[in-house]
């Protein structure tokens, strides 16, 4: 044990120098042995005394309170109080990996913070420019407008009506996350065939699509079920936001191209465009709420900014993964995978 160790190094120091100063007045080695026994027997019991006291015993309390906060109480109780038989160097490791840990957790709580300044900035972002738009169409329409010129009244009715539905579509989204964050909306798994379920999002978005002169092709032409084991209503959202996705950056007379695939036990969607893309820094952060890669050309496109953190969360609560690819002036492609169920017979 380094403890006993280093004791013995500091005796046999004090009993070597007592007993070289003994044999040089004496000149007598066994005058020098007896010296040397006696000093070393003597300083080993003082050391140790010294050191198990002040500084041995201080260091197995600061090892046992680091022990115990490692652990965690509860724990801690169910192991006993069984310690190290070496305090010293476990104490330095394990001060080693606390601080390493504690880095760690400095580092994720930093980008916490970035992450909330950004949020509530983008946040406050997203409700004033509608309400600042609503309040200026009321208070034009209550100076006179309504008597003074009711076709321009008329627009600003609409354009007031719009920012509202803005305004309820993003309470609704950012209601929706919150709680899909906490877990209060469940995943309801069921079997179904997701081929249909694509056709039909196409369908609904063929309508949109064509007034962004954008074609929607779902290209295998599958003869057979494709099952999966999903909440159905909730993976029509994810594919009716990732196909409302490409069509809003995709390319006028472009096409938004639907693909499945069966992948062992899963089942891997693909919906991609060929639109503006999106640079490889912001790949990691495009799921982020309210995060956008184009900021001029998004405002003017609309939508909450919670689609695809909506979509990630969705994927996750099934416990699948969802990733985009791009390039620049290319396309993009999102993909997410489902657990694949064997077609009943």
């Amino acid at each position: 044990m380094r403890f006993l160790l280093l004791v013995f190094i500091n005796a046999g120091a004090v009993g070597i120098s007592i007993a070289f100063v003994n044999f040089y007045f004496q000149r007598d080695w066994s005058a020098f042995l007896i010296s040397f026994g006696i000093s070393f027997a003597i300083s080993f019991l003082v050391f140790y005394y010294l050191f198990q006291r002040y500084i041995y015993n201080k260091i197995r309390l600061i090892y046992k309170q680091i022990h115990s906060l490692k652990l965690g109480k509860d724990l801690k109780n169910a192991l006993g109080e069984k310690m190290s038989n070496d305090p010293i160097n476990d104490m330095e490791q394990q001060v080693r990996d606390w601080a390493k840990a504690k880095g760690k957790e400095i580092e994720t709580l930093k980008d916490q913070e970035r992450f909330r300044r950004e949020f509530l900035a983008n946040i406050s972002h997203e409700l004033k420019t509608p309400l600042f738009a609503i309040q200026g169409y009321i208070d034009a329409l209550q100076d006179g407008m309504l008597e003074e010129d009711p076709e321009t009244a008329a627009q600003f009715l609409v354009k007031a009506s719009q920012n509202i539905d803005r305004l309820s579509f993003l309470i609704k989204d950012l209601d929706a996350i919150s709680k899909l964050e906490s877990g209060q909306i469940p995943v309801n798994y069921q079997k179904f065939d997701i081929v249909p379920l694509i056709r039909e999002v196409m369908e609904s978005m063929d309508d949109r699509a064509r007034a962004h002169e954008i074609t929607l092709r779902f290209k295998e032409k599958y003869q057979r079920a494709m099952m999966v084991n999903a909440d159905r209503e909730k993976i029509r959202q994810v594919l009716v936001n990732l196909v409302d996705n490409s069509i809003k950056y995709g390319k006028t007379r472009g096409q938004t191209d639907i693909r499945v695939y069966e992948l062992f036990d899963t089942v891997l969607v693909e919906v991609t465009d060929d639109g503006i893309g999106i640079e490889e820094k912001n790949l990691t952060r495009v799921f982020e709420r309210f995060y956008r890669t184009d900021k001029s050309r998004s405002r003017k496109i609309g939508g909450s900014g919670l689609g695809l953190a909506i979509v990630k969360h969705i994927i996750e609560a099934h416990e699948q993964t969802i990733n985009a690819r791009s390039t620049e002036g290319v396309g993009t492609t999102f993909a997410f995978t489902l657990e694949k169920e064997s077609p009943a017979i």
